[in-house]
């Protein structure tokens, strides 16, 4: 495993700071896009950013951010690669991500059983809980919402319509 160097870790925090384009609740580390930052040379810097899925349309936003953001910060050659494998997963979200879905009054994704082995069965029921009452008695409404990665779901107790980050 190759370790991060300081500016390296520095160019990290500065690009994963940028705010996601569709979710600006959640920043691109904490949506776990973000999945290095490599210094080539004096001024040279390359960016790896994995989308949420294949053909995301916010993956050009993202880019274009986070080159103005290191730009601004001195860097005068930015290239923003796109990598799709490993693949993005829900999993891929960290705790603050989650949390800060939540608060947002978007239902975050369940993470998957880490005992399960990989591409085992997945759930077909799902008990999402409402990030306004914290109901599990909630019903699916549509099976995309603002993005396609989210569904559009309703609380049956306090019958608040909400979004449901999906689990991928």
């Amino acid at each position: 495993m190759v370790t991060e160097t300081l500016l390296e870790k520095e160019l990290h925090r500065l690009a994963g700071s940028v705010p996601d384009p569709e979710l600006p609740v959640l920043t691109l580390d904490e949506l776990g896009v973000l999945r290095g930052v490599d210094v080539l040379a004096p001024g040279k810097v390359t960016v790896r950013l994995t989308p949420t899925y294949t053909g995301c349309p916010a993956i050009e936003a993202m880019s274009a951010d986070i080159e103005r953001v290191l730009h601004d910060h001195g860097i005068p050659e930015v290239s923003v690669v796109t990598v799709l494998s490993p693949a993005w997963s829900t999993d891929d979200i960290s705790a603050e991500g989650r949390r800060k879905l939540a608060e947002f009054g978007i239902a975050p994704p369940r993470p998957h059983d880490a005992t399960s082995p990989a591409g085992g069965p997945v759930p077909l029921t799902l008990s999402v809980r409402c990030p306004h009452c914290g109901s599990t008695d909630t019903e699916l409404l549509s099976r995309f919402s603002s993005t396609a990665c989210k569904a559009l779901r309703r609380c049956v107790t306090c019958r608040e319509p909400f979004d449901h980050f999906k689990e991928l």
